[in-house]
């Protein structure tokens, strides 16, 4: 899921309509894995500093410095961190529209969560008597989050190594997407929760490190917000709020107001 790669993604010409422009009119995210025609660059450029201009090289290096926010807390494993962002990324991927789940900070962002309340389920009840629940139910696990997301990365590396004899952050985009497909309707075995829990777990998790306030540790730059014309945490309207045309705005963060 660099900043500014510009690999756009030629494919988009020929489709009418283009993935995240479906993203913006609706304001919606449904279905699993968009793949095929509309997928942009692979995972993988958003960390290297190219070019021959020393001071390119060094202002790109000063953007870097103190992001206390791309620090991991929850994964440990360099490895389970690379299959996350190789996953986040297909789910959501960068095109010509905009940065991909990486760029935005999609994982990190995840990795805040898993290491929080959300992924210790602190404030949800984790006692027996357990049953498998309807499907209309949701998520239903004795597992945390955490162990969900810790056992689900480990399985699609797996999964891809099984079937392809390859890491799965090294698999083409194509391969990648067939296997998450996988996890996605089920067909993978995991221990107490299906697959295609997890896979809707990492899916939401995605987006909303995509879209989130970047105080969470997503949406960097507030570039998800700026795809989708998102003003973010204003502090009032009263300026535009009789205007009949609609009014673009620079996004405004949490953190903006402290």
């Amino acid at each position: 899921m660099a900043d500014n790669d510009n690999n756009a993604n030629a494919g988009n010409s020929d489709q009418g309509i283009s993935r995240r422009t479906f993203i913006k009119n609706t304001g919606l995210v449904t279905g699993g894995i968009v793949g095929g025609g509309l997928l942009g660059s692979i995972i993988g450029n958003q960390w290297q500093v190219g070019g021959a201009d020393t001071q390119e090289n060094e202002d790109e290096a000063d953007q870097h410095t103190n992001r206390f926010d791309e620090a991991r807390i929850f994964f440990s494993r360099d490895e389970d961190f690379e299959i996350l962002s190789a996953a986040t990324e297909r789910i959501f991927p960068e095109d010509d529209n905009g940065p991909g789940a990486v760029a935005l900070g999609a994982p990190y962002f995840i990795d805040k969560q898993l290491a929080g309340q959300w992924g210790l389920n602190a404030k949800e009840y984790m006692r027996g008597p357990f049953q498998e629940g309807e499907a209309e139910q949701g998520y239903q696990s004795s597992m945390t989050r955490s162990e969900i997301f810790t056992q689900g990365i480990r399985k699609i590396d797996e999964v891809s190594t099984d079937q392809f004899d390859e890491k799965f952050f090294d698999l083409e985009e194509e391969q990648q997407v067939e296997v998450l497909n996988a996890f996605d309707t089920g067909d993978v075995d995991m221990r107490g929760v299906s697959s295609s829990t997890f896979f809707s777990l990492l899916r939401q998790a995605t987006i909303e490190g995509v879209y989130s306030d970047p105080l969470y540790g997503g949406n960097k730059n507030m570039d998800g917000w700026r795809m989708k014309e998102y003003p973010g945490a204003q502090p009032a309207y009263i300026n535009v709020i009789e205007s009949e045309e609609f009014v673009e705005m620079e996004p405004t963060s949490l953190r903006d107001h402290h």
